[in-house]
């Protein structure tokens, strides 16, 4: 059975790590030291500093184990393997909706990458599955939810 990837820039990986290794080594004895603290105040089951404590220590380490198996599946993506102009992840792309609208760039990486407030969308947004694989100068036709969008790609460069 197939394992899914998860595609990603060599930065991204990086900076994924970084956050696993804050995780574990700081954040992780922070929320231990509050439960422990929280359990001092006696009776638990009215104790709200302690459930807020439990809470914040589930959610932090799901997020350990989304960000280990990520790691564990993630592939990094080289863009020396594709063609200069082949819209692919880790790549910034520049298209403009036809007929003249205003250009719009944004670089394309994996889902645990992506952060539309910078410009970065998740290879699995609807503009990105759809420009994938093309190339400068052709027109591709985006899906959304308003209905199609005809776009004109004008540039592609390494992110």
């Amino acid at each position: 059975m197939n394992k899914k990837t998860y595609p990603m820039t060599a930065d991204g990986k990086v900076k994924l790590e970084a956050e696993l290794e804050d995780l574990k080594l700081n954040k992780r004895p922070e929320v231990i030291n509050r439960i422990q603290i929280a359990r001092s105040y006696g009776d638990l089951s009215e104790n709200s500093e302690y459930e807020s404590a439990k809470d914040e220590q589930s959610m932090l380490e799901s997020r350990v184990k989304t960000i280990e198996h990520m790691l564990q599946y993630a592939e990094v993506i080289d863009n020396n393997k594709t063609d200069k102009d082949e819209v692919t992840v880790g790549k910034k792309v520049t298209f403009k909706e036809l007929p003249d609208e205003e250009p719009e760039s944004y670089t394309i990486v994996g889902a645990a990458e992506a952060d539309p407030m910078s410009g970065k969308i998740s290879n699995d947004s609807p503009i990105a599955k759809a420009l994938l694989g093309h190339r400068i100068d052709e027109e591709v036709t985006i899906a959304i939810p308003a209905g199609d969008m005809k776009v004109k790609i004008l540039d592609v460069q390494s992110a």
